[in-house]
């Protein structure tokens, strides 16, 4: 009886590897088969580009505008939607995140006042008060 139980342990967490390898590569095969042109992607080497076109085995990817490359499919990390693909590349904000409200005291340009000034050299420019 321990001896079947020795035995079915690592059976058991080798199919489970396995088991997993196999989902990842499914969710990957069709996130890359999901590919069409105009989608924003993010390569596994960190870099954002706009997919141009889609081929048997790579996928072209402008880059800078008129600037495309080409790189495998297997290269692509992720497909991110187009609200996301643009907060990323040109610093606007998701619409479902909420925009944080300025204050009317921090539209109000810094100045420094006399006494101010003052304190930033060390030295007091008036005169000091006899009685």
């Amino acid at each position: 009886m321990s001896n079947l139980i020795i035995l079915l342990v690592p059976l058991l967490l080798l199919f489970m590897m396995f088991r997993s390898n196999k989902k990842r590569q499914d969710q990957a095969k069709e996130m890359r088969s999901a590919l069409e042109p105009g989608a924003g992607v993010r390569t596994i080497g960190g870099m954002y580009a706009l997919v141009k076109s889609v081929n048997e085995e790579t996928v072209e990817l402008e880059v800078a505008p008129g600037t495309v490359v080409h790189f495998t499919k297997g290269a692509i990390a992720a497909v991110l939607e187009r609200e996301e693909y643009d907060a990323i590349i040109n610093g606007r904000p998701i619409e479902d995140e909420p925009t944080e409200s300025v204050d009317e005291a921090d539209e109000k340009p810094l100045s420094l006042d006399k006494k101010d000034e003052s304190d930033i050299d060390g030295t007091d420019d008036e005169a000091p008060k006899s009685k």
